[in-house]
Protein backbone atom coordinates (compact mmCIF):
# COMPACT_ATOMS: atom_id res chain seq x y z
CA UNK A 1 0.00 0.00 0.00
CA UNK A 2 1.37 3.41 -0.97
CA UNK A 3 2.17 5.98 1.67
CA UNK A 4 -0.43 8.75 2.17
CA UNK A 5 0.58 11.97 0.39
CA UNK A 6 -0.53 15.37 1.72
CA UNK A 7 -0.66 18.28 -0.75
CA UNK A 8 0.08 20.82 1.94
CA UNK A 9 -0.63 24.01 -0.01
CA UNK A 10 -3.94 22.77 -1.43
CA UNK A 11 -7.35 23.11 0.16
CA UNK A 12 -6.63 25.80 2.75
CA UNK A 13 -5.85 23.33 5.55
CA UNK A 14 -2.20 24.27 6.00
CA UNK A 15 -2.20 24.48 9.81
CA UNK A 16 -4.12 21.22 10.07
CA UNK A 17 -1.59 19.45 7.83
CA UNK A 18 1.35 20.85 9.82
CA UNK A 19 -0.25 19.64 13.03
CA UNK A 20 -0.81 16.18 11.55
CA UNK A 21 2.85 15.92 10.48
CA UNK A 22 4.07 17.02 13.91
CA UNK A 23 1.79 14.51 15.60
CA UNK A 24 3.16 11.66 13.48
CA UNK A 25 6.68 12.69 14.52
CA UNK A 26 5.74 12.89 18.20
CA UNK A 27 4.37 9.36 17.95
CA UNK A 28 7.69 8.11 16.61
CA UNK A 29 6.70 8.05 12.95
CA UNK A 30 8.61 9.16 9.85
CA UNK A 31 7.39 12.02 7.65
CA UNK A 32 8.87 13.01 4.30
CA UNK A 33 9.35 16.78 4.32
CA UNK A 34 10.62 19.29 1.74
CA UNK A 35 13.64 21.51 2.20
CA UNK A 36 15.09 24.05 -0.21
CA UNK A 37 17.60 21.41 -1.34
CA UNK A 38 16.01 17.95 -1.39
CA UNK A 39 13.18 16.05 0.25
CA UNK A 40 14.12 14.18 3.40
CA UNK A 41 12.62 11.61 5.74
CA UNK A 42 12.18 13.27 9.14
CA UNK A 43 12.08 11.63 12.54
CA UNK A 44 12.07 12.80 16.14
CA UNK A 45 15.40 11.72 17.62
CA UNK A 46 14.02 11.13 21.08
CA UNK A 47 12.31 7.99 19.69
CA UNK A 48 14.72 5.06 19.34
CA UNK A 49 12.49 3.41 16.72
CA UNK A 50 12.50 6.58 14.62
CA UNK A 51 16.29 6.76 14.80
CA UNK A 52 16.56 3.16 13.63
CA UNK A 53 14.21 3.76 10.69
CA UNK A 54 16.20 6.84 9.67
CA UNK A 55 19.43 4.83 9.73
CA UNK A 56 17.86 2.23 7.47
CA UNK A 57 16.69 4.95 5.07
CA UNK A 58 20.15 6.48 4.82
CA UNK A 59 21.77 3.04 4.63
CA UNK A 60 24.27 3.12 7.50
CA UNK A 61 24.89 1.14 10.65
CA UNK A 62 24.64 4.05 13.05
CA UNK A 63 28.29 5.05 12.85
CA UNK A 64 27.40 8.63 11.84
CA UNK A 65 25.59 11.02 14.16
CA UNK A 66 22.43 12.69 12.96
CA UNK A 67 22.32 16.28 11.76
CA UNK A 68 19.80 18.11 13.92
CA UNK A 69 17.43 20.30 11.90
CA UNK A 70 16.21 23.52 13.50
CA UNK A 71 13.03 25.55 13.25
CA UNK A 72 14.86 28.80 14.06
CA UNK A 73 18.54 29.74 13.67
CA UNK A 74 19.02 30.55 17.34
CA UNK A 75 17.53 27.25 18.49
CA UNK A 76 21.15 26.20 17.94
CA UNK A 77 22.07 27.48 21.42
CA UNK A 78 20.26 24.44 22.85
CA UNK A 79 23.12 22.27 21.57
CA UNK A 80 26.20 24.51 21.80
CA UNK A 81 28.45 26.25 24.23
CA UNK A 82 28.12 30.04 24.21
CA UNK A 83 28.74 30.75 20.51
CA UNK A 84 31.52 33.17 19.63
CA UNK A 85 30.76 36.43 17.83
CA UNK A 86 32.02 34.84 14.62
CA UNK A 87 29.79 31.78 15.08
CA UNK A 88 26.81 34.06 15.72
CA UNK A 89 27.60 35.91 12.52
CA UNK A 90 27.59 32.67 10.52
CA UNK A 91 24.27 31.71 12.09
CA UNK A 92 22.69 35.09 11.33
CA UNK A 93 24.00 35.35 7.78
CA UNK A 94 23.68 31.78 6.51
CA UNK A 95 20.50 30.53 8.23
CA UNK A 96 17.86 29.76 7.22
CA UNK A 97 19.54 28.45 4.11
CA UNK A 98 21.18 25.49 2.35
CA UNK A 99 24.12 25.31 4.76
CA UNK A 100 24.92 22.86 7.56
CA UNK A 101 27.24 24.17 10.27
CA UNK A 102 29.48 21.92 12.34
CA UNK A 103 30.46 23.23 15.80
CA UNK A 104 32.87 22.01 18.44
CA UNK A 105 31.16 21.51 21.81
CA UNK A 106 32.77 20.94 25.20
CA UNK A 107 32.35 17.62 27.01
CA UNK A 108 30.32 19.06 29.93
CA UNK A 109 27.93 20.76 27.53
CA UNK A 110 27.51 17.62 25.40
CA UNK A 111 26.76 15.62 28.51
CA UNK A 112 24.22 18.16 29.77
CA UNK A 113 22.42 18.39 26.42
CA UNK A 114 22.13 14.65 25.93
CA UNK A 115 21.09 14.09 29.52
CA UNK A 116 18.27 16.57 29.08
CA UNK A 117 17.16 14.99 25.80
CA UNK A 118 17.61 11.41 26.97
CA UNK A 119 19.91 10.68 24.03
CA UNK A 120 23.25 8.86 23.85
CA UNK A 121 25.92 11.39 22.82
CA UNK A 122 26.94 9.55 19.61
CA UNK A 123 23.44 10.06 18.20
CA UNK A 124 24.06 13.79 17.64
CA UNK A 125 27.72 14.44 18.55
CA UNK A 126 30.68 13.12 16.56
CA UNK A 127 33.30 13.07 19.28
CA UNK A 128 33.33 16.80 20.12
CA UNK A 129 31.33 18.09 17.13
CA UNK A 130 27.70 18.56 16.24
CA UNK A 131 26.27 19.44 12.83
CA UNK A 132 23.15 21.61 12.69
CA UNK A 133 20.96 22.72 9.80
CA UNK A 134 18.21 25.35 9.60
CA UNK A 135 16.38 24.74 6.31
CA UNK A 136 14.84 27.58 4.36
CA UNK A 137 11.43 26.03 3.86
CA UNK A 138 8.35 27.18 5.72
CA UNK A 139 6.71 23.74 5.82
CA UNK A 140 9.65 21.96 7.40
CA UNK A 141 10.45 24.69 9.91
CA UNK A 142 6.78 24.87 10.94
CA UNK A 143 6.61 21.10 11.43
CA UNK A 144 9.90 21.00 13.34
CA UNK A 145 8.76 23.86 15.56
CA UNK A 146 5.52 22.02 16.34
CA UNK A 147 7.18 18.64 16.93
CA UNK A 148 8.68 19.72 20.25
CA UNK A 149 12.04 17.96 20.06
CA UNK A 150 15.20 17.41 18.01
CA UNK A 151 14.39 16.39 14.43
CA UNK A 152 16.73 14.84 11.87
CA UNK A 153 16.18 14.36 8.14
CA UNK A 154 17.59 11.59 5.99
CA UNK A 155 17.96 12.90 2.43
CA UNK A 156 16.04 10.98 -0.23
CA UNK A 157 17.79 10.72 -3.57
CA UNK A 158 16.20 10.31 -6.96
CA UNK A 159 12.83 11.53 -8.27
CA UNK A 160 10.43 13.46 -6.07
CA UNK A 161 9.10 11.12 -3.37
CA UNK A 162 5.65 12.58 -3.94
CA UNK A 163 5.31 10.78 -7.29
CA UNK A 164 2.99 7.74 -7.06
CA UNK A 165 5.73 5.23 -7.88
CA UNK A 166 8.06 6.72 -5.26
CA UNK A 167 5.32 6.84 -2.67
CA UNK A 168 4.67 3.16 -3.28
CA UNK A 169 8.39 2.38 -3.02
CA UNK A 170 8.50 4.09 0.39
CA UNK A 171 5.66 1.99 1.79
CA UNK A 172 6.63 0.57 5.17
CA UNK A 173 9.59 2.92 5.41
CA UNK A 174 7.76 6.20 6.06
CA UNK A 175 4.32 7.03 7.41
CA UNK A 176 3.41 10.24 5.61
CA UNK A 177 4.66 12.25 2.63
CA UNK A 178 4.25 16.00 2.30
CA UNK A 179 3.93 17.32 -1.24
CA UNK A 180 5.08 20.95 -1.47
CA UNK A 181 6.17 20.82 -5.09
CA UNK A 182 9.70 20.71 -6.52
CA UNK A 183 12.56 21.85 -4.31
CA UNK A 184 14.31 25.13 -5.02
CA UNK A 185 17.80 23.77 -5.67
CA UNK A 186 17.68 19.95 -6.00
CA UNK A 187 21.25 19.85 -4.71
CA UNK A 188 22.71 18.96 -1.30
CA UNK A 189 23.46 21.59 1.30
CA UNK A 190 26.96 22.96 1.83
CA UNK A 191 28.67 21.84 5.04
CA UNK A 192 30.96 24.21 6.92
CA UNK A 193 33.13 23.49 9.95
CA UNK A 194 33.06 26.51 12.26
CA UNK A 195 36.55 27.28 13.57
CA UNK A 196 38.04 30.12 15.63
CA UNK A 197 37.29 33.21 13.55
CA UNK A 198 37.03 31.31 10.26
CA UNK A 199 35.29 28.41 8.55
CA UNK A 200 36.38 25.38 6.56
CA UNK A 201 34.31 23.91 3.73
CA UNK A 202 33.68 20.24 4.43
CA UNK A 203 31.38 19.73 1.45
CA UNK A 204 30.50 22.13 -1.34
CA UNK A 205 26.81 22.01 -2.19
CA UNK A 206 24.44 24.79 -3.20
CA UNK A 207 26.85 27.46 -1.95
CA UNK A 208 30.50 27.65 -2.92
CA UNK A 209 33.12 29.81 -1.19
CA UNK A 210 32.38 32.82 -3.38
CA UNK A 211 28.71 32.83 -2.42
CA UNK A 212 29.47 32.24 1.25
CA UNK A 213 31.90 35.14 1.37
CA UNK A 214 29.33 37.43 -0.23
CA UNK A 215 26.62 36.33 2.21
CA UNK A 216 28.88 36.89 5.20
CA UNK A 217 29.39 40.54 4.35
CA UNK A 218 27.35 43.27 5.99
CA UNK A 219 26.49 46.04 3.53
CA UNK A 220 24.80 49.28 4.58
CA UNK A 221 23.43 51.48 1.79
CA UNK A 222 22.44 55.14 2.09
CA UNK A 223 20.26 56.65 -0.65
CA UNK A 224 19.42 60.25 -1.54
CA UNK A 225 18.73 61.96 -4.87
CA UNK A 226 22.02 63.07 -6.44
CA UNK A 227 24.54 61.28 -4.18
CA UNK A 228 26.57 64.47 -3.72
CA UNK A 229 25.31 65.73 -0.32
CA UNK A 230 23.19 63.76 2.11
CA UNK A 231 23.93 60.12 1.30
CA UNK A 232 27.74 60.51 0.88
CA UNK A 233 27.87 62.47 4.14
CA UNK A 234 25.87 59.68 5.81
CA UNK A 235 28.12 57.02 4.27
CA UNK A 236 31.30 58.68 5.55
CA UNK A 237 29.87 59.37 9.01
CA UNK A 238 28.56 55.79 9.35
CA UNK A 239 31.93 54.39 8.39
CA UNK A 240 33.60 56.47 11.09
CA UNK A 241 31.02 55.47 13.72
CA UNK A 242 31.39 51.77 12.90
CA UNK A 243 35.18 51.98 13.11
CA UNK A 244 34.88 53.65 16.50
CA UNK A 245 32.37 51.06 17.70
CA UNK A 246 34.59 48.16 16.65
CA UNK A 247 37.83 49.90 17.71
CA UNK A 248 39.25 49.48 14.21
CA UNK A 249 40.94 51.76 11.69
CA UNK A 250 38.43 52.55 8.95
CA UNK A 251 40.36 50.61 6.25
CA UNK A 252 39.95 47.46 8.38
CA UNK A 253 36.16 47.52 8.04
CA UNK A 254 36.27 46.00 4.56
CA UNK A 255 38.56 43.22 5.75
CA UNK A 256 36.06 42.51 8.51
CA UNK A 257 33.34 42.11 5.89
CA UNK A 258 31.62 45.44 6.50
CA UNK A 259 30.79 47.70 3.55
CA UNK A 260 29.18 51.14 3.76
CA UNK A 261 28.08 52.61 0.43
CA UNK A 262 25.81 55.31 -0.94
CA UNK A 263 23.90 56.02 -4.15
CA UNK A 264 21.42 58.44 -5.64
CA UNK A 265 18.03 57.68 -7.12
CA UNK A 266 18.67 60.35 -9.81
CA UNK A 267 22.48 60.47 -9.65
CA UNK A 268 24.80 60.96 -12.58
CA UNK A 269 27.91 58.84 -12.16
CA UNK A 270 31.24 60.41 -11.24
CA UNK A 271 30.22 63.71 -9.60
CA UNK A 272 32.18 64.96 -6.59
CA UNK A 273 30.59 65.71 -3.22
CA UNK A 274 29.69 69.38 -2.88
CA UNK A 275 32.44 71.54 -1.31
CA UNK A 276 30.13 72.39 1.60
CA UNK A 277 29.58 68.66 2.32
CA UNK A 278 33.33 68.01 2.24
CA UNK A 279 33.99 70.86 4.65
CA UNK A 280 31.13 70.00 7.03
CA UNK A 281 32.20 66.40 7.62
CA UNK A 282 35.89 67.31 7.80
CA UNK A 283 35.13 68.80 11.22
CA UNK A 284 34.01 65.31 12.28
CA UNK A 285 37.31 63.84 11.14
CA UNK A 286 35.83 62.46 7.94
CA UNK A 287 37.26 62.81 4.43
CA UNK A 288 34.82 63.10 1.51
CA UNK A 289 37.28 64.47 -1.03
CA UNK A 290 37.56 61.17 -2.90
CA UNK A 291 33.82 60.54 -3.19
CA UNK A 292 32.32 60.08 -6.65
CA UNK A 293 28.57 59.77 -7.13
CA UNK A 294 26.88 56.63 -8.42
CA UNK A 295 23.29 55.84 -9.36
CA UNK A 296 21.07 53.45 -7.46
CA UNK A 297 21.03 50.02 -9.12
CA UNK A 298 19.32 46.67 -8.66
CA UNK A 299 22.69 45.09 -7.85
CA UNK A 300 23.39 47.59 -5.04
CA UNK A 301 19.95 46.96 -3.56
CA UNK A 302 20.42 43.19 -3.61
CA UNK A 303 23.86 43.47 -2.00
CA UNK A 304 22.62 45.62 0.89
CA UNK A 305 21.56 44.15 4.22
CA UNK A 306 19.89 47.40 5.27
CA UNK A 307 19.05 50.49 3.23
CA UNK A 308 18.61 53.91 4.83
CA UNK A 309 16.97 56.56 2.68
CA UNK A 310 16.91 60.30 3.19
CA UNK A 311 13.22 60.48 2.39
CA UNK A 312 10.12 58.53 1.45
CA UNK A 313 10.59 59.19 -2.26
CA UNK A 314 13.98 57.48 -2.10
CA UNK A 315 12.45 54.47 -0.34
CA UNK A 316 9.89 54.30 -3.15
CA UNK A 317 12.69 54.46 -5.72
CA UNK A 318 14.35 51.45 -4.06
CA UNK A 319 11.20 49.32 -3.97
CA UNK A 320 10.29 50.35 -7.53
CA UNK A 321 13.52 48.68 -8.65
CA UNK A 322 13.34 45.72 -6.24
CA UNK A 323 9.89 45.26 -4.63
CA UNK A 324 11.17 42.45 -2.38
CA UNK A 325 13.62 44.90 -0.73
CA UNK A 326 10.80 46.55 1.20
CA UNK A 327 11.67 44.76 4.47
CA UNK A 328 15.22 46.09 4.54
CA UNK A 329 14.42 49.71 3.64
CA UNK A 330 13.98 52.40 6.30
CA UNK A 331 13.99 56.17 6.23
CA UNK A 332 16.98 57.37 8.21
CA UNK A 333 14.77 59.75 10.17
CA UNK A 334 11.58 57.92 11.20
CA UNK A 335 9.95 61.31 11.89
CA UNK A 336 10.14 62.51 8.28
CA UNK A 337 12.29 63.44 5.31
CA UNK A 338 15.76 64.95 5.67
CA UNK A 339 15.83 68.15 3.62
CA UNK A 340 18.27 68.47 0.72
CA UNK A 341 20.86 71.16 1.63
CA UNK A 342 21.89 71.76 -1.98
CA UNK A 343 22.47 75.50 -2.51
CA UNK A 344 22.85 76.15 1.22
CA UNK A 345 25.90 77.52 3.00
CA UNK A 346 28.44 75.61 5.09
CA UNK A 347 26.53 76.30 8.31
CA UNK A 348 23.49 74.48 6.93
CA UNK A 349 25.67 71.51 5.99
CA UNK A 350 27.26 71.51 9.45
CA UNK A 351 23.83 71.31 11.04
CA UNK A 352 22.99 68.46 8.67
CA UNK A 353 26.20 66.62 9.58
CA UNK A 354 25.31 66.77 13.28
CA UNK A 355 21.77 65.59 12.55
CA UNK A 356 23.05 62.71 10.43
CA UNK A 357 25.53 61.61 13.09
CA UNK A 358 22.82 61.41 15.76
CA UNK A 359 20.36 59.60 13.49
CA UNK A 360 22.95 57.15 12.16
CA UNK A 361 24.18 56.28 15.64
CA UNK A 362 20.65 55.42 16.69
CA UNK A 363 19.70 53.56 13.51
CA UNK A 364 22.85 51.46 13.45
CA UNK A 365 22.08 50.28 16.98
CA UNK A 366 18.49 49.48 15.97
CA UNK A 367 18.93 47.92 12.56
CA UNK A 368 22.46 46.62 12.03
CA UNK A 369 23.82 43.39 13.50
CA UNK A 370 27.49 42.86 12.68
Amino acid sequence: MAVPVVSIFAGGDYEKHVGRCAQVLREGGIVVLPTETVYGAAGLLTHAAARQRLRELRGDNGARPFTVHLADPFDSIQYLDEPSEYAQRLIRKLWPGPVSLSFSVSAPRRKAVCSQLGLPEPEIYDQSNITLRCPDHVVTTDVIGDAGGPVALAALAGPLPTAPAQAEALAGKVDLIVDAGPTKYSKPSTILKVLDGKYEIVRTGVYDERIIERLLRTTILFVCSGNTCRSPMAEAIARRLLAEKLALPEPELERKGISVVSAGSFAMPGARATPQAVEAVRELGVDLSHHRSKPLTVELIHQADVIFTMGRSHAQAVTALVPSAMEKVATLDPAGDIDDPIGGDVRLYQLLAGQLRDLIQKRLDEKVRL
